[in-house]
């Protein structure tokens, strides 16, 4: 990811500051039939997530495609209004916020999306489109937006005259730039950054994530992170969690899980990676089949059909989070004893 790592570790103890807390999240969509819209049945998308977020760091949230990272993340800023649960922002439920309290809420918790093609209005100039958020949020003063765009503009990394042109003139790691400077131009203190760099080229990768560490630090950011490439998500952030078929299973600091973790899914997860020079005789967890779906929802332990070490149990009970260290908890039986 190159030689310069500008993340700093975060260290974790019980005077940091929760600056977003999930309480038994969860959200479904029904599955609708015939010409009167029957419903009959749901999408299971989340399933009771509790999750914390501290002040000033930067989580990254780790799973397969349909785990539920988006859902889950969109549901954070309340772009989909869950089914139950709580989001809690510096101990307020959002989701029982007003329209008018909502909108504040947008300007201190925004959203960088995943296609840079597709999140950028191709009718609009950039500078409309980095304009845009101060209008809807009232702003009148037109000498400091123009200050405000163009110091944003320099702090991604690209000159004034790009204010005038049309995102189709730009390439991908470009265009992410300018999507990046449209979601802090207002300056907010969270982020949900959902796939930010898949669907760039890897040569550019390394250069908006660097990006993202260095915005990170001027505007003294706490960000939730959401990729399927785990080298990416090792590299930005100072914890992990792991999630599978709506459930967070492993949540660590990020030299912890990398070094112990667990969870039989995690392990998977990891040993998908390529390594160089890797040992012909390690053993690795393979997973043997595609995820269940979300539809029917496999009993007890989501993860027993796909799982090498599965027990009887494991068929029937769901297991609760075992402490493995200060920090890393794990949602598997194979840790029941220990605690």
């Amino acid at each position: 990811m190159g030689a310069v790592k500008l993340k700093t570790k975060m260290f974790y103890n019980i005077f940091m500051k929760k600056l977003v807390e999930v309480k038994h999240l969860s959200m479904k969509y029904p599955i609708t039939d015939g010409l009167f819209g029957n419903i009959k049945g749901y999408i299971y998308a989340l399933n009771n997530i509790d999750l914390e977020i501290y002040e000033n760091e930067i989580l990254g949230l780790a799973g397969e495609s349909g785990s539920g990272k988006s859902t889950l993340g969109n549901s954070i800023l309340k772009l989909i209004t869950p089914s139950s649960g709580e989001v809690l922002f510096n101990g307020e439920n959002i989701l029982s916020k007003s329209k008018k309290d909502l909108k504040l809420f947008r300007k201190k918790a925004q959203l960088i999306f995943q296609n840079p093609f597709m999140s950028l209005n191709p009718r609009m100039k950039i500078f409309d489109i980095l304009k845009e958020p101060f209008i809807i949020h009232g702003y009148k003063d037109n000498k400091e937006i123009n200050e405000k765009i163009k110091k944003i503009i320099s702090l991604i990394g690209m000159q004034e005259e790009v204010l005038f042109r049309y995102p189709h003139e730009f390439s991908g790691g470009q265009r992410q730039r300018i999507a990046i400077a449209r979601a802090l131009i207002l300056s907010p203190e969270f982020v949900v950054a959902d796939e930010p760099v898949s669907a760039l080229d890897v040569s550019i990768q390394a250069q908006i994530v660097n990006l993202l560490l260095q915005l990170k630090t001027h505007f003294n950011l706490t960000m939730l992170f959401i990729s399927h490439d785990l080298n990416i998500i090792k590299y930005i952030s100072d914890r992990i969690a792991v999630m599978y078929l709506g459930e967070i299973v492993e949540i660590a600091k990020t030299d912890e899980l990398f070094s112990n973790h667990k969870h039989p899914y995690t392990q998977a997860l990891l040993d998908a990676v390529p390594v160089i020079n890797e040992s012909k005789n390690e053993k690795k967890v393979i997973l043997s089949s595609e995820l269940p779906s979300n539809e029917n929802l496999p009993t007890g332990c989501k993860f027993h059909s796909r799982c090498p070490y599965v027990k009887e149990k494991c068929k029937t009970c769901e297991p609760d989070f075992y402490d493995i260290n200060i920090g890393h908890k794990v949602r598997c039986f194979l840790y029941e004893e220990k605690n």
